[in-house]
């Protein structure tokens, strides 16, 4: 680790619940005087003090003020270094779920001694005592953000370790065959490279197909954490925002029979079976003199770019006149997977539907399309159905490795990649060995900071910032 915390030494704490009414409320204390604050607040019911001298023991008594007015009926959680989720003293007071009682509870173990948490510095120090890596700590925040059964096991894998495992190997295969060159290149007599080029480029590759392995996973892990980027497109008044309404069940997005009455893009997340649409409804595609409106048509055509999935919404009253024509080239050549909703079959007539997907197959014969009726509900099962053909996610298993979600550990699993194949333009090329440890051990320091052994302290700060006050 390149840096410490100044202010590690200190006792936090922070309500790590959730500021909401429920059952029951959880205050954690963490920290060297984790127990010595909670004794000054914490007595059984004839008002004499509970001293938490027994490890991992559940208490019972009544927490109240230092000056000893009574709050709540409790129980209290004693756990010692180094066997609690931060490495530290850990104690966790149970009391009722009331919004004021778990204020006036956190009142009193900040008067008693402790200062109040930072966001995500439970799990900081969890990292920096060594009980977590930074690859861990970044599962926990996937896993409290999960919207879907998959997200939840990918992070859950993550959490227990399975892609701090193959850092890890990776790692240490790449540091040993570092360190013999160096003891090599320093006592040739004891120690030969020769031929020690071909144990090289083999190694070698055998890190790039590893690296690869995991670098492919990433378009899987992103759409089972983050969801499929889903945007709605069409010209006006072809019901893209009566489809998003039928999707999320209410009406979110406003329907009129004026064309043009979606300025902005609305965005909204639903999930189904282990899919999760990350929805944008999108201003009409027409040209048009109102600045507003084009705007708002610009911005439809960002989100089909950027998007993993296009529902394409078509009027089925209307004719598939050349304006449709065009829309549907420039649909249907982008990158995403498109799905042609010609939508209105509760009002038009069949020859006309007929027409419009004569007219799609004249522009791309391998379109994917669904007749529905979003104000009546007809079709959007089928709909969905075409969806999970399309995004076919399964569900994780124990035994399917590693999946990469994150952004980051991508970025640097690439730049890993990008030294291990210039160490095998060198091993190929003849070079000195000297050549091999200079690209080896930028690919060491890259896997590094995936697990948070050569980050800097900014990054270790911003990405803790992103958790929860009392996580």
């Amino acid at each position: 680790m390149s840096f410490t915390d100044d202010k590690k030494t200190e006792t936090i704490a922070a309500i790590s619940s959730g500021m909401t009414k429920s059952g029951i409320g959880i205050i954690r204390v963490s920290g060297p005087e984790s127990r010595a604050v909670v004794e000054k607040i914490f007595r059984s019911k004839s008002g004499k003090e509970i001293k938490l001298t027994k490890p991992s023991h559940i208490y019972y008594g009544y927490i109240g003020s230092v000056s000893r007015e009574t709050y709540d009926e409790v129980l209290v959680l004693n756990m010692p270094a180094p066997h609690s989720f931060t490495g530290e003293d850990v104690v966790e007071i149970d009391c009722h779920g009331g919004i004021l009682v778990m204020r006036r509870a956190l009142e009193a173990v900040i008067e008693a001694g402790a200062r109040n948490a930072e966001p995500g510095e439970f799990t900081k120090r969890a990292f920096l005592n060594g009980r977590i890596d930074l690859s861990q700590a970044e599962a926990i925040i996937d896993l409290i953000n999960a919207e879907n059964d998959n997200a939840i096991r990918n992070s859950f894998e993550q959490l227990r370790g399975s892609l701090s495992s193959e850092i890890v190997k990776l790692r240490s295969d790449i540091l040993e065959r570092s360190a013999y060159i160096e003891a090599a290149l320093d006592d040739p007599e004891h120690y030969s490279l020769d031929g020690y080029a071909e144990v090289i480029r083999e190694a070698a590759y055998g890190w790039k197909d590893e690296l690869t392995g995991l670098i492919d996973s990433f378009d899987r892990g992103r759409i089972i954490g983050n969801g499929i980027k889903t945007a709605i497109i069409g010209k006006p008044n072809a019901g893209k925002s009566s489809l998003m309404n039928a999707i999320l069940g209410k009406e979110r997005a406003i329907v009129t029979m004026i064309p043009g009455t979606t300025r902005d893009t609305i965005s909204e997340n639903i999930s189904f079976g282990n899919i999760n649409l990350r929805l944008t409804d999108t201003a009409g595609i027409r040209e048009s003199d109102d600045v507003i409106e084009q705007m708002g048509v610009d911005k439809a055509l960002e989100n089909a770019e950027d998007a993993d999935l296009i529902l394409y919404v078509i009027d089925g009253t209307a004719e598939f006149d050349e304006e449709e024509r065009k829309i549907a080239e420039m649909v249907l050549s982008k990158k995403a997977h498109t799905i042609c909703v010609i939508n209105k079959t509760d009002a038009a007539d069949e020859k006309n539907i007929e027409d419009i997907i004569a007219g799609l197959m004249q522009v791309n014969v391998n379109a994917d399309t669904v007749v529905i009726s979003a104000k009546e509900g007809i079709g959007i099962n089928e709909m969905y159905k075409k969806i999970e053909a399309a995004f076919d996610m399964g569900e994780i298993s124990e035994n399917e490795g590693v999946i990469v979600s994150s952004v980051r550990h991508l970025e640097l699993l690439k730049n890993t990649r990008s030294s291990i194949e210039a160490l095998i333009v060198s091993a190929e090329s003849g070079m000195p060995e000297d050549f091999y440890t200079v690209d080896m051990m930028d690919a060491y320091h890259a896997l590094g900071q995936i697990i948070g052994e050569e980050t800097e302290e900014d990054l270790i700060n911003e990405i803790f910032s992103k958790f929860c006050m009392g996580k």
